[in-house]
């Protein structure tokens, strides 16, 4: 099987005591090369800001997912992760064919990860 649209997913939130987890989605266009992206806890805030900016610009589509805080309560902060990383996927305007997860965990889909 040849991979042809790859979709990265990550999550931000898992930390923190209080609060919904959110999840993006991106699907970056190859034609446009994006110097620097990196683990965003390496990268300084103002970098961060300059790399969101140019990854909203230049990908091809991006979204966002989100678990909110009765749904951690009820299902633990690991599955509400991987849920608000499954509805970014799922609201992405492009269906990929294969996830890179920033994580040990995948998610509950019919796409290879």
């Amino acid at each position: 099987m040849t991979i042809r649209i790859v979709a990265g997913v990550d999550e931000v939130g898992r930390g923190p005591l209080a609060g919904a987890v959110v999840a993006a989605a991106v699907i970056l266009n190859p034609n446009y090369r994006i110097n620097g992206l990196a683990d965003s806890k390496k990268l300084s805030e103002k970098r961060r800001n300059q790399l969101d900016l140019e990854i909203r610009e230049k990908a091809l589509c991006w979204s966002l997912g989100r678990a909110e805080v009765e749904e951690i309560d009820e299902i633990n902060i690991l599955q509400a992760s991987l849920l608000a990383m499954k509805r970014a996927v799922l609201v992405l305007s492009t269906y990929p064919d294969h996830l890179k997860i920033y994580g040990n965990k995948g998610i509950d889909m019919e796409i290879s990860m």
